[in-house]
């Protein structure tokens, strides 16, 4: 007899229904996890968009729950406030995040240092950053993009903060104000500095890849990595087929994605988004330059009394759950 009061025999039974089950492509209740997943409507969130929307999370045994902010720094902050579960963004946010909040990166799912730009308005004629003395400029103010232009970006032209006007506003305002003329520059990301382009609002000074190539980190707070590592690996495993999709099928996802912008009212045609999403580099990994990276962006931070210290790199990171998953 089991400590349930089944005999040996009933437990075999169920077990080789279980694996009946999974052989129909039915999955044991355990494995219907449900996540609540934070992400950003720019196009650093489209790729987890796409994986809410593209079938690979239920295939894997896990359902989801929505909930789109603007940017991501936004997520973190429901994070740290344990509002949701899962979310995406760049390196600066995850450190304000652990040290807020002991939220843990679970895997590196893309690169988008090439969707971020400093744009500056057509009509003013401005060549490089160093042109945004005395002006206005959109900035989403503790977002990673805003802590790399103001600590970096403007820093190496030659500007500190007094130089130029902060605006803070959430990226998805930005064309509105640009077009109004309320600001003379905007410090933002795909498809919206695509859109300003394509429409002659704006002009590109400076773009952050040469900077830095931003990865976008995949996070999660510490209980649900506590509670749930097999729907970790499981969610990891969708996240795979996402990244095999970008690859393989791109006009799939695209398709998918610019039907997300064209409901919210955004006018651009497929060939501007198209150039937009080609911006964003999909891929889950773990570089073997992120703790070097991580640790420069640590060391900025700091200085700006942002976070505390350097944090535990092993406590950070949780590499074994992509490893896990591609085993």
């Amino acid at each position: 007899m089991t400590n349930k009061g089944m005999t040996r025999r009933q437990t075999l039974a169920v077990a080789g229904a279980g694996a009946l089950a999974a052989g129909f492509g039915l999955r044991p209740a355990m494995a219907e996890t449900t996540v609540k997943q934070g992400y950003q409507t720019n196009m650093w969130g489209m790729p987890t968009y796409y994986l809410l929307h593209s079938g690979h999370l239920e295939k894997h045994g896990i359902k989801a729950e929505e909930f789109a902010v603007p940017s991501g720094n936004l997520t973190m902050q429901q994070q740290v406030a344990r509002q949701v579960d899962l979310g995406t963004y760049a390196g600066p946010s995850l450190l304000i995040g652990y040290d807020k909040g002991g939220l843990i990166a679970i895997a590196k799912i893309e690169y988008v240092g090439k969707t971020a730009r400093v744009m500056g308005r057509k009509d003013l004629n401005m060549k490089t950053v160093a042109d945004l003395r005395g002006k206005k400029v959109a900035n989403q103010t503790g977002s990673s993009t805003g802590n790399i232009f103001v600590d970096q970006i403007a820093t190496k032209a030659g500007l500190k903060k007094g130089d130029y006007q902060e605006v803070r506003m959430n990226v998805n305002d930005m064309v509105a104000a640009m077009a109004a003329k309320t600001v003379d520059a905007m410090v933002n990301v795909e498809p919206y500095n695509a859109i300003a382009e394509a429409n002659g609002l704006a002009n590109s000074l400076e773009d952050f890849y040469s900077f830095d190539k931003l990865p976008v980190f995949m996070a999660a707070t510490p209980e649900f990595v506590q509670k749930n590592p097999d729907a970790i690996v499981a969610y990891i495993k969708a996240w795979l087929d996402v990244a095999k999709d970008f690859k393989n099928e791109p006009d799939k996802v695209a398709d998918k994605i610019y039907s997300f912008y064209t409901s919210k009212g955004y006018k651009m045609s497929k060939e501007t988004f198209a150039k937009a999403l080609a911006r964003v580099e999909v891929g889950i990994d773990w570089p073997d330059d992120l703790d070097a990276y991580m640790k420069h962006h640590a060391e900025v931070l700091i200085a700006a009394k942002k976070i505390k210290a350097v944090p535990d790199w092993n406590k950070l990171f949780r590499k074994d759950f992509v490893k896990k998953a591609m085993g």
